[in-house]
């Protein structure tokens, strides 16, 4: 194969962990890759999340009482969840199609598909992480849920025989077992879940050294290259049209996170995504840092220590693609942290940060060849378990593209229960 066909093999679009994931497992296939990226490769949703790695969150958003929950929360302009007031169709669709999937046949359904995608990405990032010496400050010391409601605590007794249905180790713990797991809590802590299986890493070095080991294997990655359209062939892409010219490739790889329904439009697919907006807070070290990844329940606030860091992150924020910071988002990370840890906050602010999670209504990702696109094939839709989903969706997309079976059953992902 000459360089020239080899670097026009795939043509990913998008330069977030899974565009560039799809990259590195591809190039290790032997498959010539270049990837289109509109700002700097990883440095959107991929950048400032909390960088846990948790197959414990097999279990779909949308579950009974999330309507209620979320109806009370709309009262509070604080809570872990908004949606901005505003005339929104394919939003209220999304909606009533999520409000529809909140019963226990449904949740029971999708866990058992998300499940063993979560326990396959979750081996074969650390695997990656090894082969391919990424140093991304990963560690495999679980992640742990924490309550402050004894009520709360109680009402989520269904969450251990879930995830153990599913092969998911998880612990039960009282306050004192929590706080001696983790002496950062305070106590104030009545129980919580070890996740014994979860790990996290830094999302922003993930990113780069996923980066770094496309281009050491002969990627390509070209930067501030806005998409602007297609140019169709018949039935295929023949090429992508940027603000820099035309690109092409054999296969096309569409990985543009929440920007994916924009530009799938214009090929005439409706992909049932909504950016659902993210915030964090990344400070300098505590003197108390957490060593384990927390979530706190009631606040749904995940706070996440490095070596090199510190970051509090979360909430859910459907407001389209508003770019701004939201200044009641942020001080809700702060209140919430506050509640449940002895030092909340670092002594140095680093980076106030947004993103926007790419949200399906079903909590499913989208992955799989396009059935009216010859040439086209989906990777995007991973809300909010992008870096947990990254691994196992290079490797699995990689076998497709090669012609070889992917370890796992990809129908419950396909584009075809979307009509796509």
């Amino acid at each position: 194969m000459s360089d020239e066909a080899r670097r026009n093999d795939v043509l990913i679009l998008g330069g977030g962990v899974i565009g560039l994931a799809c990259a590195l497992y591809l190039l290790r296939a032997g498959r010539g890759v270049t990837v289109l990226e509109q700002g700097r490769a990883g440095g959107a949703t991929s950048h400032g999340n909390c960088g846990t790695i948790t197959p414990s969150h097999a279990v779909p958003l949308a579950m009974p009482g999330m309507i209620a929950q979320g109806l009370r929360w709309l009262l509070k302009p604080d809570a872990p969840f908004r949606i901005a007031p505003r005339l929104d169709f394919a939003l209220f669709e999304w909606l009533l199609q999520f409000a529809h999937r909140c019963n226990w046949s449904d949740f029971k359904r999708i866990t058992a598909h998300k499940a063993p995608l979560l326990r396959l990405s979750r081996a074969a990032l650390e695997e990656l992480i090894r082969d391919e010496r990424l140093d991304c400050e990963f560690e495999p010391v679980g992640t742990l849920n924490v309550y402050r409601d004894a009520r709360a605590f109680e009402a989520s007794r269904w969450l251990p025989e879930a995830l153990r249905a599913c092969d998911l180790p998880i612990e039960v713990l009282d306050g004192a077992q929590c706080r001696a797991r983790e002496p950062a809590l305070n106590d104030s802590i009545v129980g919580g879940y070890f996740n014994p299986f979860d790990a996290h890493l830094r999302p922003d070095r993930y990113a780069a050294e996923l980066a770094r080991a496309v281009r050491a294997r002969g990627g390509r990655i070209e930067e501030s290259t806005r998409i602007e359209g297609f140019r169709l062939d018949g039935a295929r892409i023949g090429a992508v049209r940027t603000e820099r010219g035309e690109f092409a490739g054999g296969e096309v790889l569409l990985a543009l996170g929440s920007w994916s329904p924009l530009l799938a439009r214009q090929l005439d697919l409706r992909l049932p995504i909504q950016p659902g907006k993210g915030y964090s807070i990344t400070y300098t070290r505590p003197q108390r840092c957490p060593r384990i990844p927390l979530a706190l329940k009631e606040r749904a606030v995940c706070v996440t220590g490095w070596q090199s860091g510190y970051r509090l992150g979360s909430t859910m924020e459907f407001a389209g693609y508003d770019a701004s910071l939201n200044r009641t988002r942020l001080d809700a990370l702060r209140r919430g942290a506050a509640e449940y840890l002895h030092e909340p906050e670092g002594g140095e602010i680093v980076e106030e940060w947004y993103g926007w999670r790419p949200m399906t209504y079903d909590d499913l990702p989208i992955l799989g060849r396009a059935a009216r696109v010859q040439n086209l094939t989906l990777a995007t839709g991973h809300g909010m378990l992008g870096v947990t989903m990254s691994a196992a969706t290079g490797l699995l997309l990689g076998e497709l593209l090669c012609g070889r079976p992917p370890p796992l059953d990809l129908a419950p992902f396909s584009p075809a229960r979307f009509d796509c």
